[in-house]
């Protein structure tokens, strides 16, 4: 079997979660430049975005101007940026046998606009559903930090529409995310993002050994696999 590829020839598919500030989007970069290192043809992303539609929904979204916004209107603006880079790029990726990273996916959807928002499961899930494709990370990791860390890291140079929400906000989200760990062990994974880079690396890699070998990450051994 190809490094990052199913037995039946399809790509691999891994997400990347947390609340804002979590570090989640550097790690997201350093495992595409590793697997890009040893041959995987790598797809990296993010949510919202990815296609020039959904950069441009993506900017809709985050702009503090738009605080008028309702969570209905939220919800189904992210679903629409999703269904475009799913069509657009992740399903041919995948089909073609490629290695999607993706900062962020439908996760997002859960722990925001359901366990923040205070939109229903139910609601959420079918618009999941709809954005998604039917398509679903073979690996989610979770990067769990302190929301207060995470809240000042991310604040650092202002705000955008969800971090205006506040520190209240980004501790729903994290119970959301923590809440799907639970739910969902076997796709699900919870990494400690508080230590070194390094040390998160490590641990993110350890959470993806059953879906790639770790020999495709050799850099691990110069500070430790945990």
């Amino acid at each position: 079997m190809a490094a990052g590829k199913t037995s039946e020839g399809r790509g691999l598919f891994v997400t990347l979660e947390g609340i804002d500030g979590c570090g989640k989007t550097t790690q997201a970069a350093r495992l595409a430049t590793a697997l890009e290192a040893v041959g995987c043809d790598v797809v990296r992303l993010r949510e919202p975005g990815g296609t020039s539609i959904s950069e441009k929904i993506r900017g809709l979204l985050l702009d503090a101007s738009n605080a008028e916004m309702c969570p209905e209107c939220e919800l189904l603006l992210y679903e629409a940026s999703r269904a475009q880079l799913v069509r657009q790029v992740i399903e041919p990726a995948l089909e073609r046998g490629a290695m999607v990273v993706c900062d962020r996916f439908f996760d997002s959807t859960l722990a925001y606009q359901e366990a923040a928002r205070g939109l229903s499961s139910k609601t959420v899930r079918a618009a999941n559903a709809l954005g998604s494709c039917g398509v679903t990370p073979d690996r989610t990791v979770v990067l769990d930090i302190d929301p207060v860390v995470a809240f000042s890291r991310a604040t650092e140079g202002g705000v955008d529409r969800l971090e205006a929400e506040g520190l209240a906000f980004q501790n729903r989200v994290r119970t959301g995310y923590l809440r799907l760990a639970e739910e969902e062990p076997s796709r699900v994974r919870l990494v400690d993002a508080a230590g070194t880079p390094d040390e998160v690396y490590g641990a993110l890699v350890a959470s993806l050994v059953d879906v790639l070998p770790v020999s495709l990450f050799p850099e691990v051994e110069h500070h430790g696999r945990r």
